[in-house]
């Protein structure tokens, strides 16, 4: 199982619960091509093949472009990517659990490389409140298709 660099000086884990079923929540986090239409912070969005370990992904998401290569994807439980920008290294993962009615998402992404040492504080803060627009974004957006 893959998970964050917890040595990485950038770490951020947050968590949200939705009110839609595990399939749209997983339909709507994973249809990639649709970010854009969802997701104020993604800009563009181009998927290179299949969403499967190995495959990856492009993106423009706060200024930077950027491509993500699927780590691991575990269908409606788990997907991990992670990839260089702007000398960033970011690994994220994903993981989605029913509970009743609900579906509880969370998502943990570290930063590391030379940037991010150098505004380390700075860097957190801004991933932190990415996340929680994305976090925002997807609920939204899954309790409205629901």
């Amino acid at each position: 199982m893959v998970i964050i660099d917890e040595t990485a000086p950038v770490i951020v884990r947050l968590s949200t619960v939705i009110d839609a079923p595990l399939t749209t929540v997983w339909d709507v986090h994973t249809d990639i091509a649709a970010w854009p239409a969802w997701h104020t912070g993604v800009d563009r969005t181009t998927l290179n093949g299949p969403l499967q370990p190995g495959s990856s992904f492009s993106w423009r998401s706060h200024g930077l472009d950027i491509t993500s290569t699927v780590r691991e994807l575990v269908p409606h439980e788990r997907i991990v990517w992670g990839g260089p920008a702007a000398g960033i290294t970011g690994l994220h993962v994903w993981t989605f659990e029913q509970n009743g009615d609900h579906v509880t998402v969370r998502t943990e992404e570290s930063w590391s490389g030379a940037p991010v040492e150098t505004a380390a504080d700075h860097l957190g803060k801004a991933l932190h409140e990415s996340l929680e627009n994305w976090l925002s974004d997807l609920k939204a957006r899954a309790e409205q298709t629901a």
